[in-house]
């Protein structure tokens, strides 16, 4: 199955403690995020630390030597563990981001991760970090992903209907349901006989989507909202890319008639 690579993934990673007062080193034991949202600190062994050097002011918990404060932690560890983080879905969180983003963006770029935010659309998220000069990649902390066939279709459907439906007003976006597992029997292959695989398949990439956060349901859960982070997660040029991969894979040209393409060019 053809599947396009997605680096933006939930993070299960070690956070290191880079604070250099005490001339220690990286040690994938040091700290790590749990399940809670919080930061522990894990006792090391043959550090070469200073018993006196001053607890910071900031300190939250016995040892602990971290220079931001709370605050400034939840935030990245939200960053840290989700795709992104928005104003719509966390605004105070998306506020101390606005506040302190050198701090955060520095704690990140430390574990070789790159902040980018958009503050029109009000999202930030994470990508990894690359080396100049064609060096050595850099040690990964993010799970390479590949979205499904499915995924990718109903992430290129919902960024046109979010570019096109926005363009007229910028009101919430919608989508039902039945729209979507459409358009993934749409590009169900001529010799797939398999009409209830192929809307299987797209109910499992709707609740994909929806546990990203790319859709938000309704009571009902047959109607959703797009959000709009989709637009600075597939700006125009990816969804170009993607239109074309699904044309070809599919065999379908873009004037389809069933297939609206993007409006505006990459």
């Amino acid at each position: 199955m053809t599947t396009i690579d997605d680096s933006n993934n939930d993070a299960a990673v070690d956070v290191q403690d880079d604070n250099s007062r005490c001339g220690s080193h990286w040690d994938d034991d040091t700290t790590t995020v749990d399940d809670g949202g919080g930061v522990r600190e894990q006792e090391r062994e043959g550090s070469d630390c200073d018993d006196t050097v001053e607890s910071s002011s900031v300190a939250l918990f016995a040892g602990d030597e971290g220079g931001l404060s709370r605050e400034q932690r939840d935030c990245l560890v939200y960053l840290l563990k989700n795709h992104y983080l928005s104003h719509e879905q966390k605004p105070p969180l998306w506020q101390v981001l606005m506040d302190h983003q050198p701090a955060i963006r520095a704690r990140l770029n430390d574990l070789y991760l790159t902040l980018h935010v958009d503050r029109e659309g009000q999202v930030a998220y994470k990508r990894q970090a690359l080396p100049d000069n064609g060096g050595p990649n850099f040690p990964t902390l993010l799970h390479d992903r590949a979205y499904s066939r499915e995924q990718t279709i109903l992430l290129v459907y919902l960024r046109e209907r979010l570019h096109r439906q926005r363009a007229a007003d910028s009101g919430q976006v919608l989508v039902d349901r039945e729209d979507m597992v459409d358009r993934v029997v749409e590009f169900k292959a001529d010799d797939d006989t398999d009409l209830y695989g192929a809307q299987k398949r797209a109910e499992t990439a709707i609740e994909s989507l929806t546990s990203m956060g790319v859709l938000s349901g309704s009571a009902d859960n047959d109607r959703f909202t797009i959000s709009p982070v989709l637009d600075s997660l597939m700006p125009l040029a990816r969804l170009q890319e993607l239109l074309e991969w699904l044309y070809t894979e599919s065999g379908q040209t873009e004037d389809h008639s069933n297939t609206e393409g993007p409006e505006g060019t990459a």
